[in-house]
């Protein structure tokens, strides 16, 4: 049996970000479950610009649209960034209002930052209004986030737990997207 493929998006372009850390770490304790593929390419996202929306948009958000397109569901960690999401997911989010692609896509959402509380709620606010799929257990606030890892490694057991959780509620959700169709 084929396993279900997730795009992996971090919010943060920094290089080694956290994000980017907890994203890594899911993609090996996770590898015989799901095939997780990480987007790497937020930073030449053109800038959002309905007039560019068109028939033909700019190369690197049909690439984007494509990987969108092609997986089974998204994986989104992100930080926050003065009480709100990062512009570059922001950014990416927004080259999607016009399409369905996120339409009953199972969704999983992570935010890691030191509070995260309005991120999380912009973020669940954005994805519900591009119509995604988010499962009961599938959204995560990782509070005061680079405590809790070292390196790659999570470290926090309590955090650990909670990504299991995700992911078997994720896991969930592709599944009955699957059976719907």
């Amino acid at each position: 049996m084929q396993k279900p493929k997730i795009l992996a998006i971090s919010g943060s372009i920094r290089s080694n970000s956290i994000n980017d850390r907890i994203l890594q770490f899911m993609l090996l304790k996770f590898a015989e479950l799901f095939d997780i593929v990480v987007y790497d390419r937020m930073a030449s996202l053109p800038h959002f610009n309905p007039d560019l929306d068109k028939e033909n948009p700019p190369e690197q958000v049909q690439l984007l649209r494509n990987e969108i397109a092609a997986a089974d569901g998204v994986l989104i960690c992100t930080p926050e960034y003065v009480f709100s999401l990062p512009g570059s997911l922001k950014n990416a989010l927004e080259w999607n209002v016009s399409n369905t692609l996120f339409f009953e896509k199972p969704v999983a959402l992570i935010v890691a930052a030191a509070s995260g509380l309005k991120a999380m709620e912009s973020l669940q606010l954005i994805m519900k209004t591009l119509g995604a799929l988010i499962g009961k257990d599938a959204t995560l606030l990782i509070q005061g986030a680079k405590g809790k890892l070292d390196g790659p490694e999570i470290t926090d057991t309590q955090t650990r737990v909670d990504i299991h959780r995700l992911m078997e509620s994720f896991g969930d959700s592709l599944v009955s997207a699957k059976e719907r169709l």
